[in-house]
């Protein structure tokens, strides 16, 4: 289809939306109707229709010259870099798993490990066409009227409105990644090495192209560090009988394709396809490699947690209960062994997923200092409760500790913080001022209530 053709199709379906939007009753929730998620927060089904988004899962146009693309906002980040990579480019930062959307990764944050260059995917859009709240079709961009809003809308969880069309920036990319695994016995000596790589781009005098790290104990954790490359010897596969996040363990060096390097973490939804037995040898051999995806896994947590077959299971063979303890946070890296130690000694899961990044500009809803580097650390699993503790104990430890810190939670997953701090964590000022600009009549949910109280 030609982009003309495309670019009708796109504004043919502004308008049944549009449509669609003002015919919903006023007080009726407004969902949006998708066939995937990667959120975390729970919630039980609703009986109001979801908002028909399914128009809006295109990407428009490549500029390869401009290095620039049109994107709807219900387009997964697999069709996105399928679309960009034959112009030798991809997107500023691809989060981790195949079926997170563009627009959700922007209202809802994302990262990867370009982030300690390029910051967080809202950051490499240019301009941001939105159903707001009011019902408006509105374009915003860093500098035209609707500013505030464009820098107001990550981190809003779709309490402002909906992203349509994004245009964003994009990145040359080479057919191959060489890979190094260095290993740090001290966490303070992983801090000292990952803060310095983020903020001069450069290690043993070689430009870095990607940086993360991954933590299987508090004395085996390591920094991976990305090179582009014309030519490889060889290239490793993780997509059928190999696993990523072992190699890493075994190899100093290794060498994949853009394409697989991108989606490494995809196949075992990093290492949680373990709790499906998908790295079993045998099992893994009878599991289609088509079915070892994220989105798969995810799928089967929401069955089991929706019918509670695991913990029928556990509480009949007269276990304690778990309690889930998958988030995302944020600390200055030189808080980082802190956080680490706190980490080991009251939860004790691993591995453990690190990810540098510096903020380039101020983003009131998640505000992180610019130009200071933060790790973000990624947990996803579930712990023993302690006898007599409360489901959320876990949860709410590490959300004093992050404070403490002088961090930040992602809000893709649970949140326990009373009305005024969430408020004092996250913006309240701002927020109320664009909710009463773009949603006065508060149709859609307010971002409290969706994120902490699990409306």
């Amino acid at each position: 289809m030609t982009e003309l053709a495309l670019k009708g199709d796109h504004q043919r379906a502004v308008e049944a939306l549009r449509r669609s939007y003002e015919a919903i009753p006023a007080g009726t929730p407004v969902r949006l109707a998708k066939k995937t998620s990667n959120l975390f927060r729970w919630r039980d089904p609703s009986a109001a229709p979801g908002l028909d988004v399914s128009g809006f899962d295109r990407v428009l146009s490549v500029d390869a010259d401009e290095r620039t693309a049109q994107v709807q906002g219900m387009t997964t980040y697999e069709d996105l870099v399928d679309a960009t990579l034959p112009h030798g480019l991809m997107p500023t930062v691809v989060p981790q798993l195949k079926t997170i959307t563009l627009g959700g990764a922007v209202t809802g944050l994302g990262i990867e490990s370009t982030s300690f260059r390029d910051g967080l995917p809202h950051e490499g859009v240019l301009e941001l066409e939105m159903l707001t709240g009011d019902g408006r079709i509105v374009t915003a961009t860093r500098d035209n009227e609707h500013a505030d809003l464009f820098y107001g809308f990550p981190n809003s969880y779709g309490t402002l409105g909906y992203s349509l069309r994004l245009k964003i920036e994009l990145r040359p990319v080479r057919p191959y990644v060489r890979l190094r695994h260095l290993r740090f016995g001290d966490a303070a000596e992983l801090a000292k090495a990952m803060g310095e790589i983020t903020e001069s781009g450069v290690y043993e005098g070689e430009t870095v192209d990607f940086v993360d790290g991954t933590v299987f104990g508090p004395d085996e954790q390591y920094i991976t560090l990305g090179f582009f490359a014309d030519d490889a010897p060889y290239t490793s596969d993780y997509t059928g009988q190999g696993i990523y996040y072992r190699s890493i363990q075994e190899r100093s060096v290794d060498f994949l394709t853009v394409r697989d390097y991108i989606w490494r973490w995809d196949t075992d939804w990093f290492w949680c396809s373990g709790a499906f037995g998908v790295q079993n040898p045998t099992v893994r051999r009878l599991w289609p490699d088509k079915y070892k995806r994220s989105d798969v896994y995810r799928k089967m947590v929401a069955y089991d947690r929706r019918y509670q077959l695991l913990a029928r299971v556990e509480r009949w063979r007269g276990l304690r209960p778990r309690e889930d303890v998958i988030q995302d946070i944020e600390v200055p890296v030189e808080r980082l062994p802190e956080f680490l130690e706190f980490f080991h000694g009251k939860v004790g899961m691993s591995p453990i997923w690190l990810c540098p990044l510096r903020a380039k500009e101020q983003w009131p809803l998640y505000p992180l200092e610019v130009g200071r580097p933060y790790v973000n650390v990624g947990f996803w699993g579930t712990v023993r409760l302690p006898p007599g503790q409360i489901p959320e104990y876990h949860n709410r430890l590490i959300e004093r500790q992050v404070a403490k810190l002088d961090g930040h939670k992602s809000l893709y997953s649970t949140a326990f913080y009373s009305r005024d701090e969430f408020w004092r964590y996250y913006d309240g000022e701002t927020y109320r001022r664009l909710k009463g600009e773009y949603d006065p009549g508060e149709r859609l949910l307010d971002l409290y209530d969706k994120c902490v109280r699990g409306r």
